[in-house]
């Protein structure tokens, strides 16, 4: 698995686009950064004159992840289209299916290969966030809760990338499909129907994600990032399995 991991790791970062999303994560985070911290300083007199005024997490930080998980929204399908279909395209998936490897490390591997790429995302916002400590202070509960957060929402995004690259030959395919879907659970949380009682937007990742964002770590949104994830993940397994059975 761990092997995997690092040759993912040493292709993505061998080529042009891991540097180039960085980059223009690294821009788009310090841009609304600025912003919200510029919105923060013009406010702060008014936030003076009310009781438990929002503080610098609550008005920069939180918002801050809110944009970085709409980031690695828009990052997951460039990302995951190749991990498979990549190599189905290029033919080079039968040896490493063939490989004295299993199934299950391979899955895993490229998975934990592009989390470990996440990280360094995350840790983008992290040292903004952490930043903010020259001038004031942090809640750092609320803090954590954001980087969890982040990291599950994260994490299902590149499961669920991962398995519809197990099912194409063409990453641009892959890549368009994962977005489309991605798109659609994020719209779920607009999704207001009586007959459904909310089950629609339950299943919106916004919606569990939200929770975490204002500070509120609740099992059930834990299960709910948990199973999406494990999900994922063994039916990639699954895919590759029956395609390495059947030749």
């Amino acid at each position: 698995m761990f092997a995997v991991a690092q040759k993912e790791l040493k292709i993505l970062f061998c080529s042009p686009l891991a540097w180039v999303v960085l980059a223009l994560a690294q821009v788009v985070f310090a841009w609304m950064f600025l912003a919200y911290l510029d919105t923060f300083l013009e406010i702060q007199p008014q936030l003076g004159k009310i009781a438990n005024p929002p503080g610098v997490t609550e008005s920069i930080v939180a918002p801050l992840f809110v944009v970085a998980a709409i980031v690695l929204l828009t990052a997951t399908p460039l990302l995951t289209a190749r991990l498979i279909a990549e190599e189905r395209r290029n033919q080079t998936l039968t040896f490493l299916i063939s490989a004295p490897v299993s199934i299950s490390d391979i899955v895993l591997g490229k998975f934990l290969g592009l989390m470990i790429f996440f990280c360094a995302i995350i840790a983008l916002v992290v040292a903004l966030s952490v930043s903010l400590l020259i001038g004031g202070t942090l809640d750092f509960g609320l803090l954590l809760s954001n980087i969890a957060g982040l990291s599950l929402i994260a994490a299902s995004f590149a499961a669920l990338g991962l398995y519809i690259s197990c099912l194409s030959s063409q990453p641009a395919t892959a890549g368009a499909g994962t977005l489309g879907i991605l798109l659609g659970l994020w719209a779920m949380d607009n999704v207001t129907a009586e007959s459904t009682d909310g089950i629609v937007r339950h299943l919106s990742l916004l919606a569990h994600y939200a929770n975490f964002n204002r500070g509120v770590i609740d099992s059930f949104d834990l299960a709910y990032f948990a199973i999406f994830i494990v999900i994922f993940l063994l039916l990639s397994i699954r895919r590759l399995d029956s395609e390495r059975l059947h030749g």
